[in-house]
């Protein structure tokens, strides 16, 4: 029986079914393996979803990894809770970004599919309840599984209970969207735990205006900003394959100045503002024409969902626009990639002379303190009022409005002209805040408002 528990949608290991019936096993990356790893593998044990056909032949075999347990959750259930609710209701309430006049929409079928998302928690509550040793400590990740804590409690009054929000929370206005008994009971299911987390004070606050004063009953809010490894990090961004990617970006960016944006195109991300204030700058500043580009990686994200792929497809067709309207045979302004390169992004890490950050609303966007850590020459930060990190970074960044592009645009002039030792002690600023909680510690800081693995 396991005295630590992590429960999330993804898990730290996927499969790859091939033609001849074997399975290939491949490790993943991020901020809780790394944060898991922290903890003796012997007493630890995490609980996923099987996300594929491989993942699921994994569990059917029993092939799977030590530490690790794959929940086989029926593929329709797991798909209208995983893309119809949480990617579909939750993520856009968290993130403010319904089209009001026509969104949302909650009827018949948005309560059938809510029963797949309430099935869905219950898959894992009654794993983790079936795991967890006496007393033990469940540490339960995201949006995804937000009433699990409150199921967990029914089942296992004796287990200390974590839970975790990587996404911002809404505002008490926009969480009332719901319709009254199923906000009723995501709140009763996070207020489940015993120590709720996030990212930043300001969502932290959210929650506990939705939830009431009275209404938090034994749980604890917290904040514990995630913060990035900056050894592991630079060893990353170091390798010989991004050393090849970098060379690569420099012949295509001469000695030209950058810009540095990486983002997944997700809808709060706001990478179409960035694109028309950097169309902006350029307009309003042609002492810049010939003289930047903008190094764009904007990885597809959920293009199951079509809002998304009109998305991405928009990206792309405002990125040529820019580059067809200031474009010469010697000069492309906008350097683009739509898909997911983490080699190229660490190469433009490295390489970037301002990074421009600019979400709506984002949990946190690790992003903002990655750019700071590589940058080679270091790098101006223009970053939003709408991520997470302003809270920590706002003194040693430009800060915007997301929403306002003739500002940003002024923001990325002022950068790019940022004397260098004002913009190396910024970046200095920046390494050194983006580091101050990295994974191992944010998760340790969480386990030990539980009480830590044995309890004390």
């Amino acid at each position: 029986m396991a005295t630590v528990l992590v429960a999330s949608n993804r898990g730290p290991v996927s499969y790859v079914l091939g033609d001849d019936g074997s399975l290939d096993a491949r490790r993943g990356g991020g901020g809780l393996v790394s944060g898991l790893s922290a903890v003796s593998a012997q007493e630890s044990l995490w609980v996923c979803a099987a996300l594929g056909e491989g993942d699921r032949e994994a569990v059917r075999r029993g092939t799977g990894e030590p530490g690790v347990r794959m929940l086989d959750i029926d593929p329709d259930v797991y798909a209208d809770a995983y893309n119809g609710i949480a990617n579909s209701v939750l993520w856009f309430l968290h993130h403010h970004l319904y089209d009001i006049p026509r969104e949302p929409v909650f009827d018949a079928a948005f309560r059938r599919r809510w029963e797949s998302y309430r099935a869905y928690n219950r898959a894992f509550a009654e794993a983790l309840a079936a795991e967890a040793a006496d007393g033990a400590a469940v540490l339960v990740q995201d949006y995804h599984l937000a009433l699990v804590p409150g199921q967990l409690r029914e089942l296992r009054p004796d287990l200390r209970i974590a839970h975790f929000t990587h996404t911002p929370w809404a505002s008490p206005a926009y969480l009332r969207m719901l319709p009254d008994d199923l906000r009723e009971e995501l709140l009763r299911g996070m207020l489940g735990a015993d120590h709720l987390g996030f990212h930043t004070r300001a969502w932290a606050s959210a929650f506990t205006e939705c939830a009431g004063p009275a209404g938090l009953g034994r749980s604890e809010v917290a904040v514990h900003p995630l913060g990035v490894d900056g050894d592991e990090l630079r060893s990353l961004a170091y390798r010989p394959e991004v050393d090849e990617r970098l060379a690569e970006l420099r012949k295509e960016v001469g000695d030209r100045r950058t810009i540095v944006r990486v983002d997944r195109t997700e809808l709060s991300k706001n990478i179409l503002r960035g694109l028309l204030a950097y169309r902006e700058l350029l307009t309003t500043h042609p002492e810049w024409r010939d003289r930047v580009v903008h190094l764009a990686s904007a990885y597809p994200s959920r293009q199951d969902l079509e809002s998304y792929r009109s998305y991405t497809a928009s990206v792309r067709e405002l990125a040529d626009e820019i580059n067809a309207e200031f474009g010469t045979p010697e000069w492309q302004p906008v350097l683009v990639s739509v898909k997911d390169d983490f080699t190229r992004s660490l190469a433009a890490y490295r390489l970037a002379d301002v990074a421009l950050v600019n979400p709506v609303r984002d949990g946190m966007n690790l992003v903002a303190k990655e750019i700071p850590v590589v940058s080679e020459s270091g790098c101006a930060l223009v970053l939003s009022t709408g991520a997470g990190a302003h809270e920590e970074l706002k003194d040693d960044a430009l800060t915007v409005n997301p929403f306002d592009v003739s500002q940003t645009a002024t923001a990325l002039h002022t950068a790019l002209s940022m004397p260098p030792a004002e913009r190396t002690t910024r970046t200095t600023h920046l390494a050194t805040a983006a580091t101050a909680l990295p994974p191992q510690r944010w998760f340790l800081a969480q386990l030990e408002a539980l009480g830590g693995p044995d309890g004390t």
